[in-house]
């Protein structure tokens, strides 16, 4: 009867190649020299030497093997490895689907088997083999993978190792033959293992792998009932009201999680328990977009205690940084209470503590208006200020008079002036010292009751109360003056400094400068306008355009011909200033866009320039070459008379003066297409095309005497939409341009294959190859780098088949070949549904002769 389950330890690796099995071997080794029982149920060595020498010296079970179909196949005996009872079995490949008639379908429920009899498991399984990352696996590369394990089964291991390599290395490695023979390292080289494949598996791979290392931290941290932070990996909480200041958080949150190497972004709101949270559900639906947009997620939980919540939250999330905004409170609050910043800052232990500023009185929807004192509602606060404490004072001060002279009344009549004059400003003050020297005169002054003033000295007294109430009030509406007015010039200096980058910019720029007129100073449009011929005409805008200035309540000149059209409401004096910054841009910005259409319309001609001094270069020496030389042969022919010439140089003269014309003709051909993709005048007929089909007939072009060329196109590729006589221009050029450059003994090779809704076509040759930085060089016409041989033509082959390529909408691209070389890429759209059942198409795609031609 089984004791305890067995654990589980796998090499998970990130592509095929990388060494899992390899390095599962050498774990064995090392613990059978500890004297461990361990054996092999099932090791693939894919025919590789060194990992099959690692098999010598450890015991192997021997394989069961079954018939399927009239075939034998050999799987794991897994009633002799439970039969055995090893200490540890080797089990290779866990995704691997077993024969029919195998007691389970999936060796990883024969690990499951031996897991349960107590035997401790070592395998291993590629990435792409996993259920979750399936789906993105096939899109990467284009290879639907059959064979897959459920994560979990994977997630539940005791030990998960990831075998990493680069692309690069593990496409030298290929190119080595150290994973596959020979004759598959090309096929494999173009198709799986391109290096943006390999990267992207790679990356899947480490994601998985750590997403997998942070569940064991947690369930860690869990079991061992650790509450403090541990900064294993960077977790940022932004704290949300559902206020104005949510996006401002959400974003600075956001790039500080970006800068962390990648980490995680935790949105929390905190609602009251009694449901009474002022919050506005619709903001808060919207930062949750953008939470989910930016890659973080959105929480909410019930709190009373905002602070404790908030920092409960954090800590039961591990996280490492908590961004707050800074407090919308008033200062009368602020100073009663420390606030939840200021709590969760005390609190906030070993979690750094981001408070962020926002501003958002600025400039939307309008900019502060500086209209010479305080706002309304504080002007009305200090007049019912003024009317509650006038009466409360008289009130106290006339039963206490004995006690009190004329100058303590004074002083505190002064009081409640200053303080009516700090909440409302210059007119309630004023008022309230007017009425207050009137009270003090009837209640206070000598003779009471009345409002004469009996002793001088009094009415100095009096005249002085009332001009210091009138200073101080002077002095506080002054300073909310000033504020107002640096307020308002610190959001013209951001608004002027957000303006200076779109001059930069061209059509985009010039609606994005117009959307912010129209949302900085709240108006339902903003437009430019051009005059033309006596008539105006609309550039650009933003919200209903106007058709003529005279629709608009505001217009600006912004340069020459050029007026910025403002509709909504009249603009204020003060908003003029700004409104002539905006025209101003608008102009320079107006300026660039036609500058940038001059020079689009000047560019062609500088080709067309270029085009005609390089083909004056080649009509002067290439194209003269091939003409001397039929010149040469022909004029031998009429010099030397009748009978004088054998017939064997008679037919050497006619056949150089034949290789010449023809070679004269291909050239003034490659002018000719040039030339027409220069003016745009290329006919192009995009229709289904067949790469094998085509490929065979592009190695017919190349004639006999050719180097052979190795082809491996499979039969099954979907048809291109592409030009059939253009593509096997395309593809011949490309075959010269590899013959031209490869060691003798060295044959290029042609392969073709699908990816997502595109089939790529490579020529690879082995020759010297050409740095990265000189790639984009040999597309340019009349360029032949690092050819010495100025006979063999203009140097437009390679220009040429990239212009073919691009006019029937697909890419040509260089890579360089792993092991020395350069790879030409040529990447065609795959004919879609209803192409591809075209009468007759699917018959010719059957038709087609399986098999490579070479």
């Amino acid at each position: 009867m089984a004791g305890k389950r067995g654990r589980l330890r796998v090499y998970l690796g990130a592509a095929p190649g990388v060494g899992k099995t390899f390095s599962m071997l050498g774990e064995a080794h090392r613990r059978a020299e500890r004297g461990t029982d361990i054996v092999v149920g099932f090791v693939e060595t894919h025919g590789r030497p060194h990992t099959a020498e690692l098999l010598e010296g450890l015991e192997v079970i021997p394989r069961r093997t079954l018939s399927h179909r009239g075939a034998q196949f050999e799987e794991m005996d897994l009633d002799a490895v439970l039969a055995r009872r090893p200490s540890v079995a080797l089990v290779d490949e866990m995704a691997h689907t077993n024969v029919p008639g195998s007691r389970n379908a999936k060796r990883w429920q024969d690990i499951e088997e031996l897991l349960a009899a107590g035997i401790d498991v070592i395998t291993t399984v590629n990435v792409q083999h996993l259920e979750s990352v399936n789906d993105v696996v096939e899109k990467i590369t284009g290879v639907p993978q059959r064979e897959t394990v459920p994560d979990a089964v994977v997630r539940a291991a005791d030990q998960i190792e990831l075998e990493d390599m680069t692309a690069e290395a593990l496409r030298r490695r290929l190119a080595h033959g150290n994973v596959y023979p020979s004759e598959k390292v090309d096929a494999a080289l173009s198709n799986y293992f391109r290096a943006g494949n390999l990267t992207a598996l790679r990356e899947l791979a480490l994601l998985w792998t750590a997403d997998r290392v942070d569940e064991a931290l947690q369930l860690y941290r869990e079991q061992h009932d650790i509450t403090s932070t541990w900064e294993a990996r960077e977790r940022v909480v932004v704290a949300l009201t559902g206020g104005p200041e949510g996006e401002t958080l959400i974003r600075r949150a956001a790039r500080v999680a970006t800068r962390a190497s990648g980490g995680d972004l935790l949105a929390v709101h905190v609602a009251r328990s009694d449901g009474l949270a002022g919050a506005s559900q619709g903001a808060l639906a919207r930062q949750r977009q953008l939470v989910e947009s930016l890659g973080g997620s959105y929480h909410q939980v019930l709190g009373d205690d905002v602070p404790e919540a908030l920092l409960s939250f954090a800590r039961a999330e591990n996280a490492t940084q908590l961004v707050l905004g800074e407090s919308r409170r008033s200062i009368l609050s602020r100073a009663l209470s420390r606030g939840t910043a200021g709590e969760v800052i005390r609190q906030s232990g070993d979690i750094d503590v981001h408070v962020v500023t926002h501003h958002h009185t600025g400039l939307v929807p309008t900019l502060p208006r500086v209209r010479g004192s305080l706002s309304r509602l504080r002007r009305l606060q200090g007049f019912g200020l003024a009317a509650v404490l006038l009466p409360l004072m008289t009130a106290v001060l006339v039963p206490a008079g004995p006690q009190l002279n004329l100058v303590s009344d004074m002083l505190l009549f002064l009081l409640a002036t200053v303080v009516v004059a700090i909440v409302g400003g210059l007119a309630p003050a004023m008022v309230t010292a007017v009425l207050g020297s009137l009270l003090l005169n009837y209640f206070f002054t000598p003779p009471l009751h009345t409002l004469t003033i009996r002793d001088t000295n009094n009415s100095l007294a009096l005249l002085v109360f009332i001009v210091v109430g009138i200073l101080v009030s002077s002095v506080v509406d002054m300073a909310a003056r000033r504020t107002r007015e640096a307020s308002r010039a610190a959001a013209e200096a951001r608004t002027l400094a957000n303006l200076a980058g779109s001059v930069l910019g061209g059509e985009e720029a010039l609606t994005s400068m117009l959307e912010r007129v129209r949302e900085t100073f709240a108006l339902t449009s903003a437009t430019v306008l051009q005059k033309e011929d006596g008539d105006w005409m609309a550039l650009a805008h933003a919200g209903p355009p106007c058709a003529r200035p005279g629709e608009a309540e505001t217009d600006v000149p912004a340069g020459d011909g050029l007026v910025l059209a403002l509709k909504g409401r009249i603009l204020e004096a003060e908003d003029q200033r700004l409104v002539g910054a905006f025209a101003a841009q608008v102009g320079v910005v107006v300026d660039r866009i036609r500058l940038s259409a001059a020079a689009a319309e000047a560019a062609p001609l500088a080709a067309a320039n270029q085009m005609r001094t390089a083909l004056l270069a080649a009509v002067g020496h290439d194209l003269r070459t091939p003409l001397a030389a039929a010149k040469a042969a022909v004029s031998s022919l009429l010099m030397v008379g009748e009978g004088m010439l054998s017939a064997e140089d008679r037919r050497e003269l006619l056949t150089a003066a034949d290789e010449s014309l023809d070679r004269l003709a291909k050239l003034v051909d490659n002018l000719l297409d040039m030339s027409r993709l220069q003016a745009g005048a290329l006919t192009v007929t995009v229709q289904p095309t067949f790469v094998d089909e085509l490929v065979a007939r592009s190695l017919d072009d190349l004639g006999d005497d050719a180097l052979p060329v190795r082809a491996d196109v499979p039969d099954d590729l979907p048809p291109v939409l592409a030009d059939p006589g253009l593509l096997e221009r395309v593809v011949v050029n490309l075959l010269s341009n590899a013959l031209r450059y490869s060691p003798f003994d060295a044959t290029p090779h042609v392969t073709a294959s699908r990816l997502d809704e595109r089939v790529e076509i490579r020529v690879v040759d082995r020759g010297p190859g050409i740095p990265s930085s000189e790639w984009e060089a040999v597309f340019r016409p009349f360029q032949r780098l690092g050819d010495t041989d100025n006979t063999t033509g203009v140097g437009l082959g390679l220009a040429l088949a990239r212009g073919l390529t691009e006019a029937m909408g697909g890419t040509l691209e260089p890579e360089e070949t792993p092991g020395g070389g350069l790879t030409m890429v040529v990447s065609l759209p795959v004919g879609d549904d209803q192409t591809m059942g075209a009468p007759g198409l699917r018959e010719r795609q059957a038709a087609v002769a399986p098999g490579a031609r070479s």
